[in-house]
């Protein structure tokens, strides 16, 4: 077969078989398809599509192009996936939750794409922590400690490792067609017995409409039922940032304060709560997901997680007191400034997406895919849709590399946060399951 052939086809709006888009992700993944026919394809997928059987197809073909893990574990080996959003640190949470509760959580993940934050950037906020991992590391630590945040190894799902670089960068992520088989073929290939996914709408998110986010969730949920994974969805608010922070060290502060006991964080604790309750109940070892949320709250609260997650930052290389000592150890940008709204008022919207790429601009996110990210950077103390906000009360902090970047990032904030005199009401942080 040819590349040349395949992209022609679908960029004419053609059906791809099962063979040509098998060749197409072995070539991904062993160098036969440039970078430039990479982008191709995934422009040609966004603009003409893919039917249900060709999305099946790439999904299982991406999974194949490197090894399945097989595990030998006393508990179910569980993961949850995200769409992506502002503010969302679930992943740190949940995680070591899970294990805390029996599970065992292979949490491959990936960078940042577009104007969200990555998992991975993340974790790599904390000083030593190396997520590139051999998938014979991964499954060492797992059995080890129960979780571990790492990227994909070449040799697991290495087609979607070339393939995720390129869409951050040639404008293709916003697409059910090409998102689908990314998620799907990590977490296929990663062995798991059971799955729960995140699926975000807002304008935080990379689908912000109902209609968009039910589709995603729909056909993430068939994928992974079809490939013999249980799986289900939760359709999360991401009208307003998770958390009150973005940015990787910003962030992990944030989920550090929850697995430290903190309350700051209501709306992150009750997703993290309600996902890992889903998947409990899920795989049966909570009757339900309101027990299983429950569960996931009794694992937080007693310490058992942040034990979990202190001894997986260990295990990969970072210290081993960050959670009671994240402030010394985490990265601080130089500058920090206020944001003062415009005029006093009640937050009544925010642009999620302008917030992204404030911290994008900061240097917090990516432009194209080798630039290097400043984990320091970012905001925090956001304000939440409903709160008053005035002189005395901002809009958000910025945490700068310099002044320059500071002011055009207070501006981008003020653009992004709606400000009038009547109440507002936020949207509930769950709005809605599949699955």
């Amino acid at each position: 077969m040819d590349a040349r052939a395949i992209l022609a086809k679908k960029r004419d709006g053609g059906t791809l078989d099962a063979a040509e888009l098998t060749w197409f992700a072995h070539g991904l993944s062993d160098g036969r398809v440039s970078d430039a026919q990479a982008g191709a394809f995934a422009m040609a997928v966004l603009l003409n599509g893919l039917s249900d059987a060709e999305r099946g197809a790439l999904t299982r073909a991406m999974r194949d192009s490197g090894r399945v893990l097989r595990w030998s574990l006393p508990g179910p080996v569980l993961d949850k996936h995200s769409t992506g959003g502002i503010g969302d640190t679930v992943s740190l949470i949940l995680a070591p939750a899970l294990a805390a509760c029996g599970a065992y959580v292979p949490m491959i993940s990936g960078r940042g794409l577009g104007h969200t934050g990555g998992t991975l950037d993340k974790m790599e906020a904390i000083p030593g922590y190396a997520p590139d991992i051999p998938a014979e590391r991964l499954q060492a630590v797992v059995a080890d400690v129960g979780c571990a945040i790492v990227g994909a190894s070449d040799d697991v799902a290495p087609a979607d490792r070339r393939l995720y670089a390129v869409r951050d960068v040639t404008a293709t992520v916003e697409t059910i067609d090409l998102i689908v088989p990314s998620i799907l073929s990590k977490k296929l290939a990663a062995g798991l017995a059971g799955l729960v996914l995140d699926v975000k709408v807002g304008s935080g998110a990379f689908l912000p409409g109902e209609d968009q986010a039910n589709a995603l969730a729909r056909a993430l949920v068939s994928g992974a039922v079809a490939a013999g994974c249980p799986c289900c969805a939760l359709i999360t608010d991401m009208d307003q940032p998770l958390a009150t922070a973005a940015g990787n060290a910003l962030e992990v502060h944030a989920a550090v304060e929850i697995l430290a006991g903190g309350t700051g964080e209501a709306r992150l604790a009750e997703v993290s709560r309600a996902l890992g309750g889903a998947l409990l109940a899920l795989h049966g070892i909570a009757p339900d997901a309101e027990a299983g949320a429950a569960t996931i709250a009794k694992a937080i609260a007693s310490g058992r997680a942040a034990e979990r997650f202190e001894a997986m930052v260990t295990a990969l290389g970072g210290p081993a007191d960050i959670v009671a000592q994240a402030g010394r150890h985490l990265p601080r940008a130089p500058v920090v400034r206020d944001v003062v709204p415009a005029r006093r008022g009640i937050v009544t919207a925010i642009d999620g997406r302008a917030l992204g790429m404030a911290v994008v601009r900061l240097g917090g996110g990516r432009r194209v895919e080798t630039d290097r990210i400043d984990p320091a950077v970012g905001l925090d103390r956001l304000a939440r849709i409903g709160d008053a906000v005035d002189s005395q009360h901002p809009l958000a902090r910025v945490h700068a590399a310099d002044t320059s970047t500071a002011g055009a990032a207070a501006a981008a904030v003020r653009g992004a946060y709606r400000v009038a005199d009547a109440p507002a009401e936020a949207p509930p942080a769950i709005r809605g399951r599949v699955g």
